[in-house]
């Protein structure tokens, strides 16, 4: 199988191969991705992330549902927590978004994060190469939300969406500083719950500061609070809609491409920061390292001779 020909003609084999070979670093997966990078660079990359609890995946769920019956063909990248003795994803991700799997403009894939932190695993970025070259018009990656800086998912998403909901006490808190910052669309999951009003006012009341110290609000998005019950579908079409204003804003404003280069430049830089701490290790003193051990010198005076050598 011409696996590059294949994916780039929607092969949903041919796309999975593709993203396992990169997972794993097999140098067939970037032969691959260098057939089909100029063929990237045209799908809108929608970031899902919040606190544990706050109803991702079920949110990720309803918006799969909503995108389709707007005719949008979607991938899906689930971030997972990987298995301490595989390495491998739980896969829950995939497993609750079951209902979608026979869909053939819908592909779901669940990664683990391999200890990687930030919420997104390495792979994330080639994985949503791939399904971009597949011709996907949106892609969701939804992250772990299991304690990590989170912000990793600004750079990868041109639209990032922030899941809150009632009854954490200070919600705001609850949610990563940087995020609150850098959101896109905020979105109060399980509005059902006591608590939305008093969410919904701390929300706004951050928002409302975050405006305030910038200088011209007319060049600046202005994210809005919604409301949504996702295990009821109820909210959905206003996130849809919101997400797509905001691919439209960048679009307008020639972000939206500017933001694509910039997400492959860290990529590029993120790779050769790989590639030199392998040799670096590779290159490495081990008497210089037994010498720190046996504190003979400290381990910046051996960090500087061992940079020196190289």
């Amino acid at each position: 199988m011409d696996v590059a020909k294949e994916l780039l003609g929607g092969n949903m084999l041919a796309g999975g191969r593709a993203i396992r070979w990169l997972d794993d670093r097999d140098p067939r997966g970037a032969e691959v991705l260098a057939s089909v990078f100029p063929h990237t660079g045209r799908a809108h990359i929608i970031g899902i992330t919040g606190p544990p609890g706050a109803g991702k995946s079920t949110l990720a769920n309803a918006m799969i549902s909503q995108l389709r019956s707007r005719g949008r063909r979607v991938g899906v990248v689930a971030i997972d927590p990987s298995s301490p003795f595989s390495g491998g994803a739980i896969l829950g991700d995939r497993v609750r978004m079951a209902r979608h799997t026979l869909d053939a403009d819908v592909f779901i894939r669940s990664i683990g994060t391999r200890g990687q932190a930030g919420g997104l695993s390495r792979s994330a970025h080639d994985a949503c190469l791939i399904l971009d070259a597949m011709g996907f018009d949106v892609i969701l990656v939804e992250t772990v939300g299991v304690g990590q800086d989170e912000i990793d998912i600004v750079a990868l998403a041109h639209t990032t969406v922030i899941v809150g909901l009632p009854g954490l006490g200070d919600e705001v808190q609850a949610i990563k500083a940087g995020l609150m910052e850098v959101g896109d669309v905020f979105v109060i999951n399980k509005a059902d719950r006591e608590g939305y009003e008093a969410t919904r006012q701390q929300f706004e009341l951050m928002l409302h500061l975050r405006a305030e110290g910038r200088q011209d609000s007319s060049l600046h998005w202005s994210p809005p609070v919604l409301r949504a019950v996702a295990l009821n579908d109820e909210g959905i079409a206003e996130i849809i809609d919101a997400t797509e204003a905001h691919a439209q804003f960048l679009r307008d404003n020639g972000e939206f491409e500017r933001l694509s280069g910039q997400r492959e430049r860290a990529q590029t830089l993120g790779l050769m920061g790989e590639a030199l701490l392998q040799l670096a290790l590779e290159k490495t003193d081990p008497d210089v390292l037994a010498a720190v051990e046996a504190r003979e010198i400290d381990p910046y005076a051996a960090a500087r001779l061992l940079l020196r050598s190289l």
